[in-house]
């Protein structure tokens, strides 16, 4: 599910929610790059904020890795 698109570089970043097996985790696209992390928390609302704060904070594909270690630790 599409939670939200930010003009990043030349471009648009899209950041979305993904769900598999009663799992959510969060996926950003930017100019044909890719990261996902899946399996983050069963709550949808946890995960759906943490989305919500990636698009804010524009974060790439690059740094989702050390965005999510860092809200896995609050």
């Amino acid at each position: 599910m599409l939670v939200g698109e930010v003009p990043c570089l030349s471009s648009q970043a899209r950041y979305y929610l993904l769900e598999e097996a009663g799992n959510f985790g969060v996926q950003i696209e930017l100019e044909g790059e890719e990261a996902s992390l899946r399996d983050l928390s069963p709550s949808r609302q946890k995960v759906q904020d943490l989305a919500e704060a990636l698009v804010r904070g524009t974060v790439t594909p690059v740094g989702l890795r050390d965005v999510v270690d860092d809200w896995l630790l609050e």
